[in-house]
């Protein structure tokens, strides 16, 4: 375990109370506060609060700040879950993220065995309630450890909703409540521990309304238009496109609304499409060919189409002076360790895994520090453009569980998925409590950050200037 090496280490070497490094200090307060963090991530699990519907899940994060001398300012970006709880004065301003909501149509037990829940229509599948947790006792620790060491700074927490499809955190950009913060840390639940650098796909979604005339399919079919054959017709286009794009482009579709009765011709139909790419230039250009096609469609079968931009997110910003740090950290930290009755627990969530590609034990493990490419896509993306940021993952799951599962929900709600939390808050802490006390280390994460994003960026949400979409889940 290094020693802290600047000025503060005089303060606390200067005094028996303070006589222990930074992250032993920041660790012991998060372990200290285990069944706290434990309490709020099974109400959270429980709650199981879709997108944009986290009211019960944002009042006790931010009830776990307050009680402990946070300010907080709810309701911020247009976004009634959506807040702000910040303790300090002076110093950096270093950001945690914090999630909360859940899945749709998806609930599970938290058994070993696929077991539903009868009458819930949600489910923490992909360990958002354990990342609010996690992301909360970090900042609490931090607290502590400024407020022991009388260090200047501020510790923040952004309570961000709607992750899930909702784009919460590009809101929250597009606001500017990011613009005075040196740097953002966040985490997620996975079946791995990395801290890694690495990008993934920007995003943009739409749903495409089509309005046709009804009539009467076998007495009057010319008196009609089809709005089901403008969707079929832009999706033949669409797949036709596919042959066209570059092999990392990514889209997928689903028809919302295509008619009632075979016998009548539907006058409304809807097509529901994500379209990814890892350059948001690309795609920019994919896009708009998309919206091509939706015209096409449109004039070809006598129909109009409105389209509603539901969401848009940005690639991940790799800013790898923060991850090598958090790397470290992870390491020191170390991975997760099952006792007999975890163990049982996993290797019955085993026997229901397709072809698991990572083996149990690995949960044990930090993986070797690499750059990556993943192929989904978060609004935590958009932090990355207007500031600094650095995330891991720690394993949460059973080795080979993919996020969205029923597996993922199940390890989650229970000591598994705690384990791993509480490994996650103790990285995030002692990451913060680095950037306080090393000022090289911060102003490099910023000098990379400037470099990356290049001096004539003018950061604009792939959204567009749509209000917040509220009732997105009901």
């Amino acid at each position: 375990m290094r020693l802290v090496t600047t000025a503060l280490s005089v303060a606390l070497l200067a005094a028996p109370a303070f006589a222990q490094d930074a992250h032993d200090y920041v660790a012991e307060r998060v372990d200290a506060r285990e069944d706290m963090a434990v309490d709020t991530a099974e109400k959270l699990w429980n709650w199981a609060e879709v997108g944009y519907q986290e009211t019960q899940s944002t009042d006790l994060l931010q009830s776990r700040l307050e009680s402990e001398g946070f300010e907080i300012e709810e309701g911020v970006a247009g976004i009634p879950t959506a807040f702000i709880g910040e303790w300090g004065e002076g110093g950096p301003v270093i950001a945690i993220l914090a999630e909360m909501d859940a899945l749709p149509g998806i609930s599970q037990s938290a058994s070993p065995t696929r077991e539903i829940v009868e009458g819930k229509h949600a489910g923490q599948a992909c360990g958002h309630h354990l990342f609010g947790s996690a992301s909360v006792t970090a900042a609490l620790a931090v607290r502590d450890w400024l407020e022991e060491t009388g260090t200047p700074g501020r510790i923040r927490v952004y309570g961000t909703p709607a992750e899930e499809g909702g784009s919460g955190k590009v809101y929250m950009a597009r606001a500017g409540l990011f613009g005075d913060v040196d740097t953002v840390l966040h985490w997620h639940p996975s079946d791995q521990n990395k801290a890694n650098p690495g990008s993934n796909l920007s995003n943009r979604s739409g749903r495409f309304t089509f309005t046709g005339v009804s009539s009467h399919a076998a007495a009057a079919p010319e008196k009609g238009r089809s709005a089901l054959d403008g969707v079929e017709a832009m999706n033949m286009m669409v797949n036709m496109l596919r042959e066209h794009v570059t092999q990392e482009t990514r889209i997928h579709y689903v028809i919302t609304e295509g008619g009632e009765a075979p016998n009548v011709v539907p006058d409304s139909a809807q097509v529901y499409y994500y379209v990814r790419n890892p350059e948001v230039d690309g795609l920019e250009a994919v896009w708009a060919r998309v919206l091509k096609a939706a015209e096409g469609a449109a004039t070809g079968t006598g129909t109009e189409v409105d389209v509603e931009v539901m969401h848009g997110n940005r690639p991940l910003l790799a800013n790898e002076s923060l991850q090598k740090r958090m790397h470290e950290n992870l390491q020191e930290v170390g991975g997760v360790e099952y006792d007999a009755e975890e163990l049982a627990f996993a290797e019955k969530i085993r026997e229901s895994l397709d072809s698991p590609e990572i083996e149990l034990g690995s949960q044990e493990e930090v993986y070797p520090y690499e750059m990556e490419q993943s192929y989904g896509s978060t609004d935590v993306g958009d932090v990355s453009w207007v500031a600094p940021t650095a995330g891991l993952r720690t394993a949460t799951w059973v080795p080979g569980t993919s996020a969205h599962s029923w597996q993922a929900i199940a390890a989650g709600g229970m000591s598994i998925g705690h384990k791993g939390m509480i490994n996650a808050a103790k990285v995030l802490a002692m990451t913060a409590t680095d950037l306080y006390t090393d000022e090289a280390l911060l102003q490099s994460a910023k000098d990379e950050y400037q470099s990356l994003i290049g001096p004539d960026f003018e950061y604009y949400a792939l959204l567009g200037d749509r209000e917040p979409p509220l009732d997105y889940r009901k």
